[in-house]
């Protein structure tokens, strides 16, 4: 994707990619089961029990959401291009404290992941479900520390709402982040974990001091580079875990 300034609707290009990038993983998305995303053995510590994995989803949700552009250079991406995220908060039991999107388990009462995805958004960050646009999914991807197997919804902010932490003891914090700044190779590293005498690791991003990694840094380093938006990083920086 060329820079923002040389196209009339920079944002709008990003909007094409992203329904490009669903259209192109169609064929995984329909083939259930049979499509699940693996997560490389290198990022893992045990496997998964598919006969008792749980399900999720997650709002993958991008948009021009305010009117403050990166801070780093917006080279492959609109400089105003946002993602939404949660802090989680620190007293949870899992994924304390880890930046996330939003999203969570699929309930019986839920028709579908995107329904499940919209649900715990609204929950989480008092978002008007009624002003995102559903581009799509991409295929489920394997979280194997919780045994869960998480589908990724995408969607576009068409109409914005306000935004915050509706419930502090499940959510410290809403933000957005400036994709440009996701991508800006000064933010991207890798975290290093290890147990049983196992090291592994995992790509990571800085936004302000907040350090997205674990599942979601896997998503979304995985997202940027089938859109094409990733800048070459030193693969080779490791920081410290959260």
């Amino acid at each position: 994707m060329s820079t923002s300034g040389s196209r009339t609707h920079p944002t709008l290009d990003a909007r094409r990619d992203l329904l490009a990038v669903i259209e192109r993983h169609r064929p995984l998305v329909e083939a259930g089961d049979d499509g699940i995303s693996k997560v490389p053995a290198s990022w893992m510590f045990e496997g998964m029990d598919q006969a008792t994995a749980r399900r999720a989803a997650v709002l993958v949700l991008f948009g021009r959401l305010d009117d403050v552009d990166a801070a780093a250079d917006a080279t492959t991406v609109p400089a105003d291009l946002d993602l939404l995220f949660v802090e989680r908060a620190a007293t949870l039991r899992q994924h304390a404290g880890q930046i996330a999107f939003p999203g969570g388990t699929i309930d019986a009462t839920d028709a579908s992941a995107v329904a499940a995805a919209l649900r715990e958004a609204e929950e989480e960050t008092g978002l008007d479900p009624a002003g995102v646009e559903v581009l799509g999914e991409l295929p489920a991807a394997e979280l194997p520390v919780t045994n869960f197997v998480v589908t990724p919804v995408i969607g576009w902010w068409a109409r914005p709402s306000d935004v915050f932490a509706v419930d502090p003891g499940e959510s410290a914090a809403v933000f957005r982040a400036p994709v440009a700044d996701l991508v800006d190779p000064a933010n991207r590293f890798q975290v290093e974990i290890r147990r049983e005498g196992h090291t592994h690791r995992s790509p990571a991003f800085d936004i302000d001091g907040r350090t997205i990694w674990g599942f979601t840094g896997i998503v979304l380093a995985r997202l940027l580079d089938d859109l094409g938006w990733s800048r070459p990083w030193d693969h080779t920086r490791v920081g410290p875990r959260p």
